[in-house]
């Protein structure tokens, strides 16, 4: 039982030294995936892993914290131990849905609602907001931040087709928001409820109607067209 014990502790003892003494099982190569505006090399740089530190200590939820606390566009990253000597991340950037106008550059704003990024060229495909509420009676109920949630909210649940086509999003009041289309064409959307029917009821009529020029489907079980 003795002889049994004391190598017992001998295996735990050399493990151990395995794990945090030798230069074994230590941090030698670190890389970044996942990335599609960023440089692989922009999150390694944030992510200061510390090369040649044991691999068993490395912190990978601190490491993950200070990506996103660095690069404000990392949505989300997963840091894992790649024995015996790397460490991985993996990330997931944010993709704007709308963008607002500052001055000549454009802030993007994500799904949640959160303004992550300022870009001089606004991205291919992402509908520009206009707000135009600030005389509108729900002005006083709903604020500037809760009518961009709003408008938010209906730019991410467009139909990839509608979505292509949408160039603006004008947020009237809380129950008036309007999409300017390509060639000119705008929709009365309305509010934020009912947006799947919605889009269901538009991605019809624009191939009912496809030279039409105003839709409205603010009742997605009464829309209407006009124009030609």
């Amino acid at each position: 039982m003795l002889a049994t014990l004391a190598a017992a502790a001998l295996l735990a003892g050399g493990g151990t030294w395995a794990l945090y003494g030798s230069a074994w099982l230590r941090v030698e190569k670190v890389t970044a995936s996942g990335t599609e505006v960023l440089t692989p090399e922009q999150v390694l740089s944030a992510a200061a892993v510390p090369v040649g530190a044991p691999l068993v200590s490395v912190d990978t939820d601190e490491i993950a914290s200070r990506v996103r606390g660095r690069l404000s566009r990392i949505d989300s990253v997963d840091v894992v131990r790649s024995w015996p000597h790397g460490i991985g991340l993996k990330v997931t950037e944010r993709k704007p849905v709308l963008l607002i106008k500052k001055g000549a550059d454009f802030t993007e704003v994500d799904a949640r609602g959160v303004r992550f990024d300022t870009v001089a060229k606004a991205p291919v495909g992402v509908p520009l907001l206009e707000m135009a509420a600030d005389r509108s009676p729900s002005a006083r109920r709903f604020d500037e931040e809760r009518l961009l949630r709003e408008a938010v909210g209906i730019a991410g649940s467009l139909p990839d087709a509608v979505a292509k086509e949408t160039v603006q999003v004008k947020v009237r009041s809380f129950d008036s928001v309007v999409l300017e289309l390509t060639k000119g064409r705008t929709v009365v959307w309305g509010s934020g409820e009912l947006g799947e029917a919605k889009g269901r009821a538009l991605t019809a009529l624009l191939k009912a109607a496809p030279k039409a020029d105003h839709f409205d489907v603010s009742v997605p079980t009464a829309p209407a067209v006009s124009g030609s």
